[in-house]
Parts: structure tokens; sequence; C-alpha cells
């Protein structure tokens, strides 16, 4: 994985956590800015599995567990699209909290999906 494109993810993924969050407690229905933000994870998350499928054929081989990396990289893809579609689809200001949990849950997959791809991450139980 390129590190400046997870950390700009992560900002991303964080900063529409906080906005949906906000959106939410106005006690407003879900809008371009709040499902917007989450949409735009999605995208980059995809970006982000041709990055990774791109990237070993370059010489930017994955030295952690390749199996954890990649269902962390589909589950987040997956996240984004079910939060996206259930807010298009439930039209309340509760779809706020859905997009900010999703939004929270995104940020911390694709930090753990550079621990993994860098080998840094630490090994449960050692």
């Amino acid at each position: 994985m390129i590190s400046w494109f997870t950390w700009i993810q992560v900002i991303i993924a964080v900063a529409s956590c906080i906005v949906a969050l906000g959106v939410g407690i106005a006690g407003r229905k879900p809008n371009d800015l709040s499902v917007g933000g989450v949409a735009l994870s999605g995208v980059l998350l995809l970006v982000q599995i041709v990055l990774a499928i791109v990237g070993p054929m370059m010489g930017n081989q994955i030295v952690g567990d390749g199996l954890e990396f990649w269902m962390y990289c589909i589950s987040a893809f997956l996240i984004a699209v079910a939060a996206v579609l259930w807010s298009l689809i439930e039209r309340e200001r509760w779809s706020n909290a859905v997009l900010s949990i999703a939004a929270f849950s995104i940020a911390v997959m694709v930090f753990r999906m550079q621990q993994v791809w860098d080998g840094s991450a630490p090994l449960i139980g050692a």
C-alpha cells in the first residue's frame, strides 16, 4: 500500500464520520455532504483494491497476511456501499448515525490494512 494514500483515506473517513455525526446531532436527514463523504471513502477503497492488485506486480509486495488484508479491504468496501444504500433508503436522522459508524469503521480498517501490508501489525498473543 502507498502510505500517503492510506493517510488520505483515513483523514477523509474520519472527516466523514464527524460530518455525519454533526448532521445527525443537528436532527437533519442525510444530505449530500454526509452521504458523499462515505461514498468518497468507498470510491477510494475501490482505488485501493486496484492498487493492491497492481502493487505486487510493480514490486510493492505485501509483508503480512494476504488473506487478512483482502478481508479488511473487501469488508471496508462493502461497509461503505451498505451504509450509503442504507442512508438512501432510510431517509431519517438515524441514518447519519449509521454513516458515522461506517466511516469510523472504514478509517480503522484502512489503518489496519496498512499495518498488515507493511508487516508492522502486532501479533495476537505475542
